[in-house]
């Protein structure tokens, strides 16, 4: 048996055990924690939950995302790839990435595998960084659930609002030119130096399939002690964050609000989706509109877990900045509402 064979043979039987394992993750985890003895009705089982969920649905996308990116990469240069996104005026592979963000329902840490290896595929840093903040902040899920609660207007306002976040974060991102914070690992990787062959040159299926194998086992290997400790984290704040004294902070009538909405957000962890509900507990309670919403986008785009698993490749400086530039925007974004509703 020649060696594609045993490659498309081991594809044969791992996409569908992976995508079956993909799609079984609540039974997975409701089956751990029934084994723990533990109900998430208590803050310890749904930190549990959340941590069994989650831990092997971002490894799943990382492995995935990582595998399929390491072979298109031999496709496309990065050079090529960076001389076709030069071709369009400035600002327009920011616009295409952050609308590429809203088809992508990802959580902040799941969009970060997709981020990597978006960035390892040539793509500038600054567009790599307007899909990551646009995967997890704008979502069509979040869009149906926002306007079946708050009317069309505000799901309206809020999807141009998060675009623009998104768009001009990785715009400002990509002026600053921040290329050399990123980790020595993934600047390798991104100028086609840390696979096993040459992107861009003629190559058989074997050696394509070999590249997305070798991606996998440089990346994930590096990566996956960070996935877990971030989802940990996450896990820990979802079970047992106080949403009362939130509530009651966020529902102070003063100019502060909004930034302490967004402090309380950061070390959170949760997708569109999941806090959406939350925002209408908050709103329900009495708090503003504008300062909730500056919440749910700082809890979905600038997570504590995101930036724990962002490190393993950006260096300080570039977090620092990114979550700066998004903070900003999601501050103004909070002001808006605040000002016009």
């Amino acid at each position: 048996m020649t060696p594609l064979k045993r490659w498309w043979i081991g594809l044969a039987v791992l996409l569908p055990a992976w995508w079956w394992a993909y799609t079984h993750l609540t039974a997975f985890a409701d089956a751990l924690l029934g084994w723990t003895g533990l109900s998430r009705q208590t803050a310890l089982g749904e930190a549990l939950h959340f941590f069994f969920f989650d831990t092997p649905k971002v490894l799943l996308l990382l492995v995935g995302v990582v595998f399929v990116m390491g072979v298109v990469q031999t496709w496309f240069a990065p050079e090529r790839t960076r001389a076709l996104l030069a071709g369009h005026r400035a600002g327009i592979g920011n616009v295409l990435a952050a609308l590429l963000g809203i088809v992508t329902p990802f959580c902040s840490c799941s969009a970060v595998p997709l981020f990597i290896g978006i960035l390892s595929a040539g793509v500038p840093l600054g567009v790599t960084f307007s899909f990551l903040i646009s995967a997890p902040m704008v979502n069509e899920v979040a869009l149906v659930m926002l306007l079946g609660l708050f009317g069309w207007k505000v799901a309206a306002l809020y999807l141009g609002l998060g675009l623009s976040v998104a768009i001009v974060a990785g715009w400002v991102i990509g002026r600053l030119g921040m290329e050399r914070h990123l980790e020595d690992w993934v600047q390798a990787v991104a100028s086609g130096q840390g696979g096993a062959t040459v992107a861009g040159e003629p190559q058989s299926m074997l050696q394509r399939l070999q590249a997305g194998a070798s991606h996998v086992r440089e990346i994930v290997g590096k990566v996956w002690p960070y996935v877990v400790a971030g989802i940990a984290l996450g896990a820990g704040i979802h079970g047992y964050v106080p949403q009362d004294f939130m509530a009651a902070i966020m529902g102070r009538d003063a100019w502060w609000s909004v930034p302490a909405a967004v402090l309380l957000g950061v070390p959170m962890y949760t997708n569109a989706a999941g806090i959406i509900p939350i925002v209408q507990a908050l709103l329900g309670k009495g708090a503003a509109l504008g300062t909730v919403l500056a919440f749910m986008m700082s809890v979905i785009a600038l997570s504590a877990p995101e930036m724990i698993i962002l490190r393993k490749a950006l260096k300080p400086r570039l977090i620092a900045t990114f979550a700066g530039v998004v903070a900003g925007g999601i501050l103004l974004v909070g002001y808006v509402f605040n000002a016009v509703l």
